[in-house]
């Protein structure tokens, strides 16, 4: 069967970003500014996404490539005779999955509070009765396990209709309207009467507040942010590697979805802080900050449903580039390992990770007693758990020592394949870096993630 290309270039850059621009950027990345003390908690992280995330960013692209394979049959191919580095293909596998088993859930949230604020379900309720929707919503599996199932449905029909017809027709405009959304939504806030205060937090490091919330929490929370963002480690971004040519290095082309990643990232914080300082919102409250206060604001604005369903659709759109991508991911996997077409494979796939969401979407109800991780745990809290610090620095581990060492891959073919076209390089004196320094910073992110 003859390998899917990619249509453009701006296709492959926008299906890549797609897929790391998703809810940690334009819900976790805020909140986690706002617990970390604003302006330098965001400096930390540029630091490390261009020290660490991009460089790894380079090794899924370039494994990807040269395989010209979904993950689960790269390592195959690449891997010397005799040596187990396909194992990483089936975790790939196992990662996709389990990040979809919750990742659709909260998609569906997204979902639900688009159609509650375009029919204006919370508009006129006082900050309590917000607090409570949120709670019913959880509470409700009819709310929970239908909404999965829409974004699930929509999703895989999306993909049915093939790579460039199905996933890049309808990715490069909604990642498009994504960025206009951003920057009309944060044009508005900065404009807001008291957001001033706000953007000084955000943008301005403030080292008094690094002291009270610790140097070091601070630099651990950038490490891991920056590490996360990226969507690294599960092969989520070797399958794009797979799909285009050889014109362009993958330096460059890394730097430019690490850039459009943090650009959303950033913008989500422009929209945000001004907001909760111009109406007095704790920037700290967590991951309530999206569902309670975010709501709360937009009833005290004038046209406050008008932006709140902009900004819920711009979630949406977040959430969709994310899922769309995995997705595309689990099918090329499958596809390679069964043989399968695409129409059966999204078949197949599409009740499977229904029946595997099922468990997260009826975590907060019917499923409740579950408590895995200790009292006030969830279902969901243990599978983000399993991929964010365990699979996802492991795999991140594995690509790393893949492309580095000599009982993998290799230095030598790594450096020729990320260099391959033009534009930006990998220099020879890099080589140290990232045989020595690099895996002991993903060592102490995993070990980070476990304590």
């Amino acid at each position: 069967m003859k390998r899917e290309k990619l249509g453009s270039r701006l296709g492959f850059i926008l299906l890549s970003a797609g897929c790391a621009i998703g809810i940690g950027n334009v819900w976790k990345f805020p909140y986690m500014v706002g617990q970390n003390g604003g302006g330098a908690f965001v400096m930390f992280y540029f630091l490390f996404l261009i020290i660490i995330g991009v460089p790894i960013l380079t090794m899924e692209f370039s494994v990807g490539r040269a395989g010209a394979l979904s993950p689960i049959k790269i390592f195959h191919k690449l891997e010397k005779p005799g040596h187990k580095w396909h194992i990483q293909g089936y975790l790939c596998l196992l990662g996709n999955y389990l990040l979809m088993m919750f990742y659709t859930t909260v998609a569906g949230w997204m979902l639900y509070y688009l159609y509650a604020s375009v029919t204006g379900k919370y508009q006129d309720l006082n900050p309590e009765q917000i607090g409570q929707l949120f709670g019913e919503t959880l509470a409700s599996p009819w709310i929970q396990a239908g909404f999965m199932m829409i974004v699930v449905i929509i999703g895989f029909f999306v993909l049915s209709k093939g790579l460039q017809n199905g996933l890049e027709r309808v990715t490069k405009p909604m990642m498009l309207l994504l960025i206009i959304l951003m920057c009309v939504l944060a044009v508005n806030s900065c404009m807001l009467d008291g957001g001033k205060e706000g953007l000084i937090f955000y943008l301005k490091p403030d080292f008094e507040v690094v002291k009270q919330v610790g140097l070091g929490n601070v630099i651990l929370g950038a490490l891991t942010q920056a590490f996360f963002t990226l969507s690294l480690g599960i092969g989520a971004m070797a399958i794009f590697g797979s799909y285009i040519g050889k014109e362009r290095s993958l330096l460059g082309e890394s730097i430019n979805i690490a850039c459009l990643d943090t650009f959303v990232a950033v913008c989500s914080g422009l929209i945000i802080f001004p907001a909760c300082s111009a109406y007095n919102v704790a920037v700290d409250s967590g991951p309530s900050l999206l569902f309670v206060t975010l709501p709360n604001v937009f009833n005290n604005i004038s046209g406050g449903r008008f932006w709140g369903s902009l900004f819920f659709l711009f979630m949406v759109f977040a959430a969709f580039s994310t899922v769309l991508a995995v997705f595309e991911n689990i099918v090329s996997m499958t596809m390679d390992q069964f043989g399968w077409d695409r129409k059966k494979a999204c078949i197949y796939n599409c009740i499977s990770v229904i029946l595997l969401s099922l468990p997260c979407a009826l975590g907060f109800n019917i499923l409740s007693g579950i408590q895995p991780l200790g009292a006030g745990s969830g279902i969901l809290d243990l599978e983000d758990f399993l991929v964010s610090n365990i699979l996802l620095p492991l795999g991140s581990m594995v690509f790393l020592l893949f492309c580095v060492t000599p009982i993998g891959w290799g230095w030598k073919n790594y450096f020729e394949e990320v260099n391959t076209g033009k534009g930006l390089k990998i220099k020879a004196w890099m080589k140290p870096y990232f045989q020595f320094i690099l895996p002991l910073v993903v060592g102490i992110v995993f070990i980070m993630g476990l304590m």
